[in-house]
């Protein structure tokens, strides 16, 4: 694997472990896809960092477990905006 992108799989790793971010906003951050994100996380750090893939994946896991929360704030809102405009 080359250097930079070991580099860069440990750098997601801590900002995703720090800020708790989902795989969308990191992707943003970093400027990759959301695919390159999570090829980084789930197949290139357990082979480089064990310990660290466990705290990103207890990140994961805790998004997951959120995802249809955000999901119906996301429609609320949108919904919301659009009866203001009429």
């Amino acid at each position: 694997m080359k250097d930079y992108i070991e580099e860069r799989v440990l750098e997601i790793a801590n900002y995703m472990i720090q800020s708790k971010a989902t795989v969308r906003e990191v992707a943003k951050v970093f400027k990759v896809s959301k695919s390159t994100v999570h090829k980084d996380v789930s197949e290139r750090l357990p082979k480089i960092n064990p310990i660290l893939w466990e705290e990103v994946k207890k990140v994961l896991e805790h998004n997951k477990a959120e995802r249809h929360i955000r999901g119906g704030k996301a429609t609320r809102l949108k919904y919301k905006k659009m009866k203001g405009q009429n």
